[in-house]
């Protein structure tokens, strides 16, 4: 008898778990249990297009890519890093060709291009609802947007400032200069100090304004702040000239001194050798806050505090600096725009943010993640915060925006390398921008 109660408990038992199971797939109620995974048919699959960063970056995106694709397992993230030299055109064929990834990081400075364009998708509603935009500076935003619609969201920011050798500094007889992001040196006593550290004899010089002369956009993020903080702009407010702000009398103003650093007290160079900050030889330079990371990688005998020190950027009759860098938007063609959205939130949010600031060092969007980092409100990572969240300004976002950058550029080496007169080199660069927004329209 106990057997066969046995067997009969152990047939119960058996129907029991069928029932259940064949209950479980037919409902929809049961969950998958650890270990299942969504089949390929059931899976979105995003494109994601992305320019190649350094080691932490490319880093920080996989974690983020991996960490999304954990907790949405029925969305795939496939994802391209694509060489910065080779980033620009590549998207732009694709874009052209009709066949662009759902997702992709766009320069800020360049937004206008592929918005006018109609490349991108306009993820204002998306942003405003749910992007938490009271946690980034307005000036970030500004940025971002192009005729008042948000088209990218950040990451992190950047930010410029002026490093300083302590050893030449204080040969001179000069004091470390101000830590407080809110009283920077004006440019009149940074002309003061050059002169002072200026030793043509021992080859040391006084200053590295705004990165030497340099292709790319460099140029433009490092000395389109000196026009501003002048008081002058590139372009007018609408963005449809650069007659009478590009040559205006404050825009003269920047340029004279700019140029009179090289020409006329002679304490910039045109060719400053390599390594000569951290060698002794380049008493003052203004560098990016990446610089930072970089020297602790690559130059651990030049120490910060013993070495070398950061000032804020100096600044005229106004305190700017630029901001802007890579962020990351929809295309206007992409299939799956809600799923897009939800991988942008992801990484643009508190969480994705922090972990990429954990990662790369670099300066957060969001006021609420620099909070949370001690490092970024000491000295000398405070200052980059600050400034970027108090003093920051976007450069021009315009379809031209290619041929301003250009325009900048040449601008200054007119000036600073071939000691062009000011005016004549203001009016030159005016006419080409206003030339290239008129092809534009």
């Amino acid at each position: 008898m106990k057997k066969w109660f046995t067997i009969f408990a152990v047939i119960l038992m058996g129907i029991l778990v069928y029932a259940l199971s064949f209950f479980d797939t037919f409902s929809g109620s049961g969950q998958k249990e650890k270990g299942d995974t969504v089949k390929d048919s059931e899976q979105i699959q995003l494109t994601f297009w992305r320019n190649g960063g350094n080691v932490a970056e490319n880093k920080a995106y996989e974690e983020l890519v991996a960490s999304f694709e954990a907790a949405n397992p029925n969305i795939l993230v496939n994802m391209k890093s694509i060489p910065y030299s080779d980033y620009e055109i590549r998207l732009r064929t694709e874009l052209a060709a009709g066949n662009p990834p759902d997702i992709l990081t766009i320069d800020s400075p360049t937004l206008g291009l592929y918005a006018n364009t109609g490349s991108l998708l306009s993820i204002d509603p998306f942003m405003r609802k749910e992007g938490k935009i009271d946690d980034i500076p307005d000036s970030t935003l500004k940025g971002l947007s192009y005729k008042g619609q948000i088209y990218l969201a950040p990451i992190v920011e950047s930010s410029i400032a002026l490093y300083y050798n302590r050893h030449l500094l204080k040969a001179a007889g000069i004091p470390d200069p101000p830590t407080n992001p809110n009283n920077p040196l004006t440019w009149d006593e940074v002309l003061e100090i050059a002169k002072k550290v200026n030793n043509p004899a021992k080859g040391v010089i006084g200053i590295d304004p705004a990165q030497g002369f340099n292709d790319g956009e460099s140029p433009a993020y490092f000395k389109t702040p000196l026009l501003w903080q002048f008081g002058a702009n590139v372009l007018s407010p609408d963005g449809t000239t650069a007659s009478s702000f590009l040559d205006s009398k404050e825009a003269i103003d920047a340029l004279r001194f700019y140029q009179n650093l090289y020409h006329k007290y002679g304490v910039a160079s045109i060719e400053i050798p390599g390594g000569a900050f951290e060698e002794g030889k380049l008493a003052m330079t203004v560098l990016g806050s990446w610089t930072l990371t970089d020297l602790e990688k690559n130059h651990p005998e030049f120490k910060l505090g013993e070495d070398f020190g950061v000032t804020p950027l100096p600044k005229g009759k106004y305190q700017f600096v630029p901001n802007g860098g890579w962020a990351l938007g929809i295309t206007s063609k992409s299939k799956h725009p809600q799923e897009a959205w939800k991988f942008i939130k992801y990484v643009t949010g508190y969480q994705g943010v922090k972990k990429y600031v954990t990662i790369t060092g670099d300066i957060p969007a969001r006021y609420s993640v620099a909070k949370d980092f001690p490092e970024l409100n000491e000295y000398p990572k405070n200052i980059f915060v600050q400034q970027s969240q108090k003093y920051s300004k976007n450069r021009p976002v315009t379809p031209a925006y290619p041929v301003v950058s250009d325009a900048i550029r040449r601008l200054f080496e007119d000036v600073g390398i071939g000691g062009k007169d000011v005016k004549v080199a203001a009016k030159e660069a005016v006419e080409k921008i206003n030339t290239g927004l008129k092809e534009i329209k």
